[in-house]
């Protein structure tokens, strides 16, 4: 658990520049869901960068995401919803 907290502040420090370093969490391995939606572990080390991981993950679908939930302690997570762009016509 240790090790993964510790490997995760090193990957933000290296790429957490806000959204001009959105593509780096473009393939974050710890987001986990699909295109409706989907869950971050949650450790402090993501609090800056928590809604910038998200929308790059509902970005692959080509929508916008909203976060629904942010559980402050260890064990828990982010969750958040992956909506349509309706002003885009497909």
């Amino acid at each position: 658990m240790r090790c993964a907290v510790a490997m995760m502040a090193a990957l933000i420090a290296l790429g957490a520049g806000g959204t001009a370093n959105a593509g780096f969490f473009h393939h974050y391995p710890w987001v986990r869901g699909n295109d409706t939606g989907g869950i971050i572990p949650y450790s402090p080390a993501i609090e800056r960068v928590y809604r910038d991981m998200a929308a790059d993950h509902c970005a692959r679908w080509g929508r916008l995401s909203h976060i629904t939930s942010v559980n402050r302690h260890y064990g828990q997570y982010v969750s958040f919803v992956c909506i349509d762009k309706p002003w885009v016509i497909h």
